[in-house]
């Protein structure tokens, strides 16, 4: 599966199998989906072998050219990935309260997925230190479309993370996949997952997600909205701690969602996050 941006408008397109790109064992582009809901592909999760490897971490000794103070109180980790802000490359920022440093460690990283790193900067605020990259496709110079791929992104950055940083483990809900220390609390799903529908102008709206993360839910989220013929124009996706914020403007039939289909996306998505994982053995 893959979304081409064509005149700033995402479409999907499939290009692989479903789960095909998948990491083993890990709750990813599974395709469980709705009774309601019309036509899609499979009702099933399927596993294959991962395309791409996001390595466990592990404890080390050095940190990524930043600062590891266990003694503070540990900030919120946060991964933005914004296909929004720029028309030609997307847009990663990663906050870690002030102990990130200038992570070419990440960088590296990200080049190894076939990306190039054409801009960087550091900010401060009040929330601290932000780091923020521009990338892009080395194929073909342009911003990642395929949604794979930007979830390999997020993975390979908390992945790296997690490793220079290993306090932020418990504070991702990725340490009980890739960290030393798993997360010591547990998100209600159900209490967590809020899913709203807006206007946003002549021809779209606004798509607002939020939930308990896992890996894959950016996969998954795309995969949902366009098996009802929904097209993902654009968007956001926020890591923010245990939690996942995503905003996609989306369409049907280049106009906005009508309030019928608005209630059957919302239905869909709030289904297919709340519904209990279920074990491959089962089938």
């Amino acid at each position: 599966m893959a979304v081409a941006m064509a005149s700033g408008s995402l479409c999907l397109r499939p290009t692989a199998r479903a789960g095909e790109n998948c990491l083993p064992g890990l709750r990813c582009c599974s395709l469980r989906c709705p009774p309601f809901v019309a036509p899609i592909a499979s009702k099933i999760r399927l596993y294959s072998d991962a395309a791409i490897t996001v390595p466990r971490a592990a404890s080390p000794t050095t940190v990524e050219d930043g600062s590891s103070n266990e003694t503070d109180t540990i900030p919120t980790p946060k991964v933005i990935i914004d296909q929004d802000s720029d028309p030609d490359a997307t847009i990663v920022e990663i906050t870690f309260g002030d102990r990130l440093g200038t992570l070419l460690d990440t960088m590296k990283s990200l080049k190894n997925l076939g990306l190039n790193v054409v801009k960087a900067n550091v900010y401060l605020d009040s929330s601290g230190k932000h780091n923020k990259f521009a990338i892009t496709s080395m194929s073909t110079g342009r911003k990642i479309e395929d949604p794979e791929l930007l979830e390999a992104i997020r993975l390979t950055i908390i992945n790296n993370l997690i490793e220079y940083h290993p306090e932020s483990s418990s504070q991702l809900a990725m340490g009980a996949t890739f960290g030393v220390e798993p997360p010591t609390q547990e998100v209600d799903v159900d209490i967590a997952t809020h899913i709203e529908v807006y206007d946003d102008g002549p021809d779209r709206s606004l798509l607002v997600v939020e939930t308990a993360d896992y890996p894959g839910l950016l996969v998954d989220l795309v995969k949902i909205i366009t098996d009802i013929n929904i097209t993902v124009q654009s968007g956001e996706f926020d890591t923010e701690g245990l939690l996942a914020k995503a905003k996609f403007h989306v369409s049907y039939r280049d106009k906005p969602i009508i309030k019928p289909l608005q209630q059957v996306l919302s239905n869909s998505l709030r289904y297919f996050l709340r519904r209990p994982t279920t074990e491959e053995a089962s089938f």
